[in-house]
This record gives C-alpha cells, sequence and structure tokens, in this order.
C-alpha cells in the first residue's frame, strides 16, 4: 500500500506521517509513505526527523498547483491525504490570493491527477471554519457554508471541489473538518505555541478584542485518529466533524496559561481584533463518533504536555518564530 500524505511537513500532516510510521495505525504497518510538500513558512523538514532513514518513508519537495510535478508522482499510490493548505487567518486577510492558489486550484489540481491516477480513496483534511461562526449549539455536517475569512473561504471552495469530484466523476473522496487543534511542532505564529514561546521568554502576550471568542480544543494526536477512522471506515462523498468536545474563550485559555506558567494577567496586551473575527465554533461529533471515535487526550494534561515540549525544544521553534 501507498500513501501520498501532500502537506505532510507541517504541524497535523507530520504528526499524521510519524504516527503511520511509527505503526500506531493498524493495519498499516507496512504502508509506504511519501510526503509532498513546498516546504512553506509552515512546512518544515525537522518536523520529519524522526522518518528519516525508513525505507518506508519517501520525501518529495513540490507544490500541489505543479500539474507536472503531480503527474509524475501521484500514479502508484493507492491513498492520498491531503493536508497541504495556507492556514493561518492573519495571513489570508493580506495575502488573499495565495489562499486561493493553494487551497482552491491545488486541491482541484491534486484530485483531477488523483481521478486519472486511479486513486482508490482520496481523504481532504478541511476545517470548522467553513461553517462561519456559531451563537448557540453545535454544527452537523449538514450545515451551509458561511465562511467569514479568505483563508475559509478558500478551504470551503476545496470542500466543494471535493463534493463536485465524488458527484461528477465517482472519485471516493471524504472530508474531515476538525476543530482548533494544538499539540507539539505548531508553529508559533498560532495562538497557542505563541503564548507559550512568549511566556518562556518573559514576552507580554496578545490578546484580540475583548477575549470571549470560543474555540473547540483537539490534541492533534486526537484529530489524526479520526482521520485515520475515516480513512479506514468512512464512505466516499460523506463528511465528518472532528471535535475535542472542549470549548473555551480566550480569556480561559490564557487564564491556564498564565497559571501554568506562575504569571498574572500584568503579562497580557490587549490588542485591536481581528477583521471578521469569528465569535464561537463548536461541532457536532456525532456522525464520527458512529464510527468508534471518542477523543482521548484530556485538555489540561494536553496543554502541561504541550508546554514541556516548547520548553525542551527552543532550537525548533527559535528560528520560526524570529528570535536569537
Amino acid at each position: 500500500m501507498k500513501i501520498l500524505v501532500p502537506g505532510g511537513a507541517g504541524f497535523i500532516g507530520s504528526h499524521y506521517v510519524r504516527s503511520l510510521l511509527s505503526g500506531a495505525y493498524p493495519g498499516y504497518e507496512n504502508a509506504h509513505v511519501t510526503v509532498l510538500d513546498k516546504l512553506t513558512y509552515a512546512g518544515n523538514l525537522a518536523n520529519l526527523t524522526a522518518a528519516e532513514g525508513n525505507p518506508r518513508f519517501t520525501f518529495v519537495r513540490g507544490d500541489i498547483t505543479d500539474v507536472e510535478r503531480l503527474r509524475d508522482l501521484v500514479p502508484g499510490h493507492d491513498l492520498i491525504v491531503n493536508f497541504a493548505a495556507e492556514t493561518h487567518v492573519d495571513r489570508s486577510i493580506t495575502s488573499a490570493g495565495d489562499f486561493v492558489t493553494t487551497n482552491v486550484q491545488g486541491t482541484q489540481r491534486l484530485l483531477q491527477t488523483a481521478l486519472e491516477a486511479g486513486v482508490h480513496t482520496f481523504v481532504q483534511v478541511s476545517t470548522d471554519e467553513v461553517y462561519g461562526s456559531i451563537e448557540a449549539g453545535s454544527w452537523t455536517e449538514a450545515e451551509p457554508l458561511l465562511p467569514n475569512s479568505p483563508y475559509s473561504a478558500a478551504k470551503a471552495g476545496a470542500d466543494l471541489l471535493c463534493r463536485a469530484y465524488h458527484r461528477t466523476y465517482g472519485l471516493d473522496v471524504r472530508v474531515t473538518r476538525c476543530s482548533n487543534n494544538y499539540g507539539p511542532y505548531q508553529h508559533p505564529e498560532k495562538v497557542i505555541p505563541l503564548f507559550v514561546t512568549n511566556l518562556i521568554e518573559g514576552r507580554p502576550i496578545p490578546l484580540y478584542g475583548d477575549g470571549r471568542n470560543v474555540r473547540e480544543w483537539l490534541h492533534v494526536d486526537d484529530h489524526c485518529r479520526g482521520i485515520q477512522l475515516v480513512l479506514d471506515k468512512g464512505s466516499g462523498g460523506e463528511i465528518y466533524n472532528i471535535g475535542g468536545g472542549v470549548e473555551l474563550t480566550n480569556l480561559e485559555l490564557t487564564e491556564r496559561l498564565l497559571k501554568a506558567f506562575g504569571v498574572g494577567w500584568e503579562m497580557v496586551v490587549h490588542v485591536p481584533d481581528r477583521p471578521g473575527h469569528d465569535r464561537r465554533y463548536s461541532v457536532d461529533s456525532t456522525k464520527i463518533r458512529s464510527l468508534g471515535y471518542e477523543p482521548l487526550v484530556d485538555f489540561d494534561e494536553g496543554l502541561a504536555e504541550v508546554i514541556r515540549w516548547y520548553l525542551n525544544h527552543e532550537y525548533w521553534w527559535r528560528g520560526l518564530a524570529g528570535r536569537p
């Protein structure tokens, strides 16, 4: 079995690859894994150090918008799990075109190449942000797509292309939509590693607006187990929400981190809110739970683990954060 993992050098993709190669997913112990990654700011070969020398691992540097590269690479692969995307909302506000190119055009080209090459199953890793913002309750997979940022709009476009390739061409495409991820190897521009690395250095942490925006948190290992479950037991043309079940305001998250470092609110700087900032995310994970899914990582334990990881891996994040 050969699995192609575009975006496999990023935060979530590399965790999935490391898990595959370590034998974490039964039935895939002998699978060969090919990572295709452009190695932008979000992709980092250091995330795949554990895979170096593994005879079941191949790394290819390349872009999912490069049709010729895809036509050379995709044939012979049985499965594709696509993590490749521009993902940071703030970057999408200033560089929306890059997000459309990678997330929409790149996904379409990957789908088309998969169709031509006879790939058996294609899993598209998406986000709960495509739903927009919800005041109460939780989104099911049947909710309309109402994205509010260029990032989420581009991911929604990719999701719709996945649906179209299933309905029009019969390609077995499955879409996962996760809540906010956290864990080791996450780029320090994201909120938890940004706050953690700032506090490690004694720097103030920037809190958007009133801090009452609500996010549902999901450990990266639970997310990747959910993706693998969809690959194993999901159905073509279906969408699966993957949630962590822990909802916190940004104020509550900040309070936990301040307490962990033994400091107070004097370390917080309130900054103007992000344009179009969604107020609340919450997904209904009933559908994937029917396949046997359940998040296993306790949030407080997972957060403590993340803090320890960044404390012990300063060499990894300092260069990414532009700090000496």
